[in-house]
């Protein structure tokens, strides 16, 4: 039995990537599914989203955990134009994914709809 092998292959920080991924195509696939009966609009914020968090979770944050992407940090060894630019795509990809996904999901709920109003409610007396 060997031990103190930092290279392990279910280390956290060789299957986090793979996490990662699996969870861009599984949020995929889920929002598919509830797009399909959504209304026309919801399905469309939901799908959207979907899709750009699927592209943060599956293609960007893999790159960054496996050191491809310059991080944006005080001491960058790279070009400083490269790391904001990358920085900024991954917020710009996972915020408005997340924004377009919950949006969606508020549409299909019906958090935005109209109330009744009280005329309607109330019975008029025969």
């Amino acid at each position: 039995m060997q031990t103190g092998s930092p290279l392990l292959l279910a280390s956290i920080e060789s299957i986090r990537p793979v996490f990662l991924i699996v969870m861009g195509i599984s949020l995929l696939m889920l929002a598919w599914r509830l797009s399909k009966d959504a209304s026309r609009w919801s399905g469309r914020f939901i799908f959207s989203g979907a899709m750009l968090l699927a592209v943060g979770y599956s293609v960007v944050m893999p790159l960054y955990e496996a050191g491809k992407i310059e991080r944006m940090s005080e001491h960058v060894h790279g070009d400083m134009a490269t790391a904001m630019a990358w920085h900024v795509v991954k917020l710009v990809t996972m915020n408005t994914g997340w924004l377009l996904f919950g949006l969606g999901l508020a549409l299909h709920a019906n958090v935005f709809g109209s109330r009744p109003s009280r005329e309607i409610l109330v019975s008029s007396p025969q």
